[in-house]
């Protein structure tokens, strides 16, 4: 028989990644690139965002910071012009730091 602790540091928030995402702006990659910078300290390994352009899914990831990776007009930003988009910044607790291992998707 297998028992858990109900009372671990699992019943309380842990400030590990951070998730954020735009629906209906045209200017969805830089709103979420501006969320993603006020969500950094939830994850400062990597940093990515896939947009929607109304035909087709575009996405980049890069190791470090968001400012490092998507500044105002900076091609990786402008690549991800839609009216979609979702970001991820990473705070590894498995796996290495690598790009492959960067979300989203």
């Amino acid at each position: 028989m297998t028992s858990f602790d109900l009372h671990s540091e699992q019943d309380r928030f842990n400030e590990e990644c951070a998730v954020f995402g735009v629906y209906g702006s045209s200017e969805a990659h830089v709103l979420t690139a501006l969320g993603l910078h006020a969500l950094q300290h939830r994850g400062q390994e990597a940093t990515g965002m896939v947009s929607f352009d109304g035909k087709q899914f575009n996405s980049y990831r890069g190791l470090g910071h968001v400012g490092d990776n998507f500044n105002a007009g900076s091609p990786n930003l402008e690549a991800l012009k839609g009216h979609v988009a979702i970001g991820h910044n990473r705070y590894s607790t498995t796996g290495l730091s690598e790009v492959r291992t960067s979300s989203p998707f």
